[in-house]
């Protein structure tokens, strides 16, 4: 029996590296679902294909290996449109297998035809349909090759009657995985040398480009007495054994970030596209190092911009550069982070009457949690008191949609970190939107045994909108939502579920969630007027909330304003 080009696709996933494969499987996706049987590769069965994509980038971005996510033709490939967004934008090296009508019925308007690449091509780094079965492998393996040199997502369109024809003779094209080393010029290395010792007060900025340079980049500070400040997504890599570390700046960074990267006259940016152009100074020098050259300039004018990974960038220019024996300025920001972090755990604590503020919850879990465990939280709150109240150590990971900034991604990205790396604690911060909006996926947990730890962070609303509506001075609107009891829904699911609602139940509670041996889910009632306090005031902001204030108390929810200011002042 010859074998079929579905077979074929299958034995090229695998030779490049694929070990689970996330989707949900249906009519013209029926051959290749029976050809992935036959391997190595695990089908990981999902109840919604946008959780599935958030599964393999997770997956993607955990093990930096390619992952494969396949759908039926039609609305089942397109359900992974959100989550490849979020995929590509995390350049995270995943492939769709995203199957088609027969080629015959294609440009007529068939039942269930999508024009693909056209969905597509804002989303990926490769996007092309297999139009013969003389095409599949050579293709196939453009496609994995494209996803992992280019760090994004590849889109190979599987119409089903290619699928299911016999293959062809192909040349023996494979997929190459390698990694060059890639740094600027000794010109350029030695112009950032003369900039940096020109510089009097140097601040590094770090992002996520920073993965794997750790050592160089605190060696590097050391020598400058550069303070280092650090994008929310540079936060596993940067914060951990690093005595020059000030912590993140942006809107939920500390005021000493924000500070040590305005007041400086040089600054070093090391593998960040941080967007937000307001937090940059006006007045120094700035010298950009990023891998991917449209980076470079594109979110404040740089003085010197050069590419070069990171790790290989700071190994050719630690030699050039002297050390400095002046700290004040070090000093200043590092003894200012030290009273920003003592400031932060103070809030971290019960709130009256019994209540529990997230930033509280979020900190027993960070207690409690193993020293290696993977985080993941929905976007909006959790995300939030993750990034401030989860202590990096060089062993925890974490993960959130702090580029796209779309909702539900906690559950998706925990089945796919849990499925990489079974035997190690995965927590999933979850809001309470989040959560409901891809509850099927709860599902998912439970038929395949992952014991992935799910906290619920229940306030009964779209927390963070409303705290952006309330910051324009509106009243919130549209943002209250009917939650049911989520440990019982837990319960009727099949998980271990538990609901507390007062502080003094917490730590015992999460201790117990924490050592079940299966999946659990930890419903927590939060406080509801917890505000998430940016590191400076705005005039705008000020104004915003006042006239919030203001037009609560005309509409008569005075107790509203008083509360929000008990809970937080």
């Amino acid at each position: 029996m010859s074998k079929k080009v579905a077979q074929v696709i299958v034995d090229t996933l695998q030779s490049a590296g694929v070990k689970n494969c996330y989707g949900i499987v249906g009519d013209t996706l029926n051959t290749f679902a029976t050809s992935l049987s036959r391997s190595d590769i695990k089908f990981v069965h999902m109840r919604h294909e946008e959780a599935g994509a958030y599964a393999a980038q997770a997956e993607a971005l955990l093990m930096d290996r390619l992952t494969a996510m396949a759908g039926s033709c039609g609305p089942g490939s397109l359900h992974f449109i959100n989550g490849l967004y979020e995929a590509n934008r995390n350049r995270a090296p995943v492939i769709l297998i995203a199957s088609q009508v027969v080629r015959r019925e294609l440009g007529f308007n068939f039942i269930q035809e999508v024009n693909f690449e056209d969905v597509y091509r804002g989303c990926s780094v490769f996007c092309e349909m297999i139009l013969t079965p003389e095409q599949a492998l050579r293709k196939t393996v453009m496609a994995c090759q494209a996803a992992i040199s280019k760090r994004g997502v590849a889109v190979l369109i599987l119409p089903v009657d290619v699928a299911d024809s016999d293959a062809a003779s192909e040349p023996p094209f494979r997929v190459h995985v390698n990694k060059p080393v890639i740094r600027p010029s000794d010109a350029d290395l030695d112009r950032i040398a003369a900039m940096l010792a020109e510089g009097t007060n140097i601040t590094i900025y770090a992002g996520s480009g920073c993965v794997n340079a750790h050592d160089e980049v605190v060696e590097l500070a050391k020598r400058l007495k550069a303070p280092v400040a650090h994008t929310s997504r540079g936060k596993d890599e940067i914060e951990y054994d690093n005595p020059n570390n000030v912590g993140m700046t942006g809107v939920i960074g500390t005021e000493s970030g924000y500070h040590a990267i305005l007041n400086c006259d040089t600054l070093l940016l090391l593998g960040t596209d941080f967007a937000w152009r307001q937090f940059y100074p006006d007045h120094a020098k700035i010298i950009q190092v990023d891998i991917d050259s449209t980076h470079v300039g594109r979110r404040h004018p740089v003085d010197l911009g050069v590419v070069g990974n990171i790790k290989d960038t700071l190994q050719a220019l630690l030699p050039r550069v002297a050390q400095r024996e002046d700290a004040a300025f070090l000093n200043t920001y590092v003894e200012r982070h030290k009273k920003a972090l003592k400031a932060q755990a103070g809030r971290a604590t019960p709130g009256p009457r019994g209540k529990i503020p997230g930033q509280y919850l979020t900190s027993i879990i960070n207690r409690l949690a193993n020293q290696d465990a993977l985080f993941t939280a929905d976007d909006g709150t959790p995300l939030v008191w993750m990034l401030r109240m989860v202590e990096a150590n060089g062993k925890r990971r974490m993960f959130g949609s702090l580029l796209h900034g779309t909702m539900a991604t906690s559950i998706g990205n925990a089945i796919g970190l849990q499925q990489a790396q079974p035997g190690r604690q995965v927590i999933a911060l979850a809001g309470d939107g989040g959560f409901s909006m891809l509850l099927g996926d709860v599902l998912t947990t439970v038929q395949e045994n992952l014991p992935i730890k799910i906290a619920v962070y229940d306030n009964g609303k779209l927390g963070f909108v409303e705290l952006e509506q309330k910051g324009e001075g509106l009243l919130p609107v549209y943002t209250n939502l009917t939650n049911p009891d989520f440990g019982k829904v837990a319960e009727a699911m099949g998980l271990w579920g538990k609901t507390v609602t007062k502080a003094d139940d917490l730590e015992g509670a999460v201790a117990e969630w924490l050592g079940q041996p299966g999946p659990a889910l930890l419903n927590v009632k939060v406080e509801p007027m917890e505000l998430v306090m940016p590191p400076f005031t705005a005039p705008e902001a000020v104004y915003g909330m006042a006239m919030y204030s203001i037009k609560a108390v005309m509409h008569g929810k005075a107790g509203d304003v008083f509360e929000m200011i008990g809970e937080n002042l």
